[in-house]
């Protein structure tokens, strides 16, 4: 059904193109941009996506196996937002079509490919008070926040892969306020599912609460650049993001809170067990350099998932530990990038799972910004301090 309501949507909108002769809009803008006539309501529908290919070599304790190549489209998405009834009153649906963006169906959510990214209502109901209503990112580290189509590396870190929060179903509570000269402090609460985006049986487990608190000491980015990699606004003058987000998954039932496996035990119960995680972390930005640090820490009461007798392992255990991630890049002028990043994560020996560091070095070649870029990057990873693996990727974006 939802494929069907999909395949009608693309229909519909290049009918809509096609009988356009002449349009305002112009790449990088969104496929289309209307508003109308009475201003009761505006979209914009803006496609996108990113093809990538990837070779790794592995290392078998004496050498380096043959490599392994694999072409992937990675992500493929159908963005729609614009306000409705009131311009402070703004929407925004994001629909996942690719392999990765649509897989974990399970028998939370009825066995179903998970399309829906974002279905988010945002109200401006009262001077800088934000309500936010629906399924979207939640307030958590800056580099998943950041837009897949906006990263200045190929992909995020392994921070993030293993310790984000991502995206969940609930309301946030978003505020900002002047401390004084150019000086902002933005706060935002959320409360929500707990068990990630596209769940429809639950509530399982308890609530997750998430705050977050984050200074500007020398006033906004330009074009909300603390929110996307890369200087390409090339600020003239120093900007700066220092974030702290609190994160409580109570009664968690999945190894990560939010993903991973759900921790069933052989009665058909679940093995629940709360959740906390911390990230500090900052954006710095000035005349084409820039940089992000991260910060992750992971704890729960419990690792080890038990079944209901309260002392046989289920074989489940929850990902627990913490993880440093930097990160910096300089812009040419002729719009080349260089980067590099490094990243490392401990595990708590509890999870039996070895510690991780990562070093990658990215080239890039923006043709319009974010909108239209190749990128390559070479990763050498290494396990508990052997060589691991190296992996060399290279891909494109395009986003209408």
């Amino acid at each position: 059904m939802k494929s069907k309501f999909i395949l009608a949507l693309l229909l519909c909108t290049v009918s809509y193109t096609n009988s356009q002769e002449i349009s305002d809009t112009s790449f990088g803008k969104g496929l289309i941009n209307f508003t109308a006539k009475d201003s009761s309501f505006s979209i914009k529908f803006a496609p996108r996506f990113q093809v990538r290919s990837n070779s790794s070599w592995n290392h078998d304790g004496e050498q380096y196996t043959s490599p392994e190549h694999n072409f992937t489209v990675r992500r493929a998405r159908l963005k729609f937002d614009g306000f409705a009834y009131s311009p402070k009153l703004i929407y925004k649906i994001e629909l996942g079509l690719s392999n990765r963006d649509i897989v974990g169906a399970n028998q939370f959510n009825r066995n179903t490919p998970r399309y829906i990214l974002d279905a988010v209502l945002m109200w401006n109901f009262y001077g800088n008070w934000e309500l936010w209503a629906g399924q979207t990112k939640l307030p958590g580290n800056v580099e998943r926040v950041v837009s897949s189509g906006n990263l200045q590396l190929i992909n995020r870190s392994l921070l993030n892969s293993r310790f984000n929060i991502d995206r969940d179903l609930g309301i946030q509570l978003r505020h900002k306020t002047n401390l004084g000269g150019n000086f902002l402090m933005r706060e935002k609460i959320s409360i929500s599912q707990g068990e990630g985006r596209n769940v429809t049986e639950g509530n399982e487990g308890g609530l997750q609460y998430t705050a977050r608190l984050e200074f500007l000491p020398f006033g906004t980015f330009k074009s909300k650049g603390d929110y996307s990699q890369s200087d390409l606004k090339r600020e003239p003058k120093p900007k700066l993001m220092v974030g702290f987000t609190y994160n409580y998954n109570q009664d968690a039932v999945r190894e990560r809170g939010f993903a991973g496996d759900y921790m069933i035990r052989t009665d058909g119960s679940l093995y629940e067990t709360d959740q906390t995680t911390l990230f500090a972390d900052a954006m710095f930005k000035h005349k084409g350099f820039s940089f992000m640090g991260e910060y992750a820490k992971r704890t729960a009461d419990d690792e080890i998932a038990t079944e209901a007798d309260g002392t046989t392992p289920t074989g489940n255990i929850v990902l627990t530990g913490n993880a440093l991630n930097l990160q910096a890049g300089y812009l040419f002028k002729n719009n080349y990038e260089i980067a590099a990043r490094f990243t490392t994560i401990d595990y708590e020996s509890i999870t039996q799972t070895l510690p991780l560091k990562q070093y990658t070095l990215g080239v890039n070649k923006f043709i319009v910004g974010h909108k239209l870029k190749l990128q390559s990057d070479i990763s050498y990873t290494t396990e508990n301090g052997n060589e691991d693996s190296i992996t060399f990727r290279m891909g494109f974006d395009i986003h209408f």
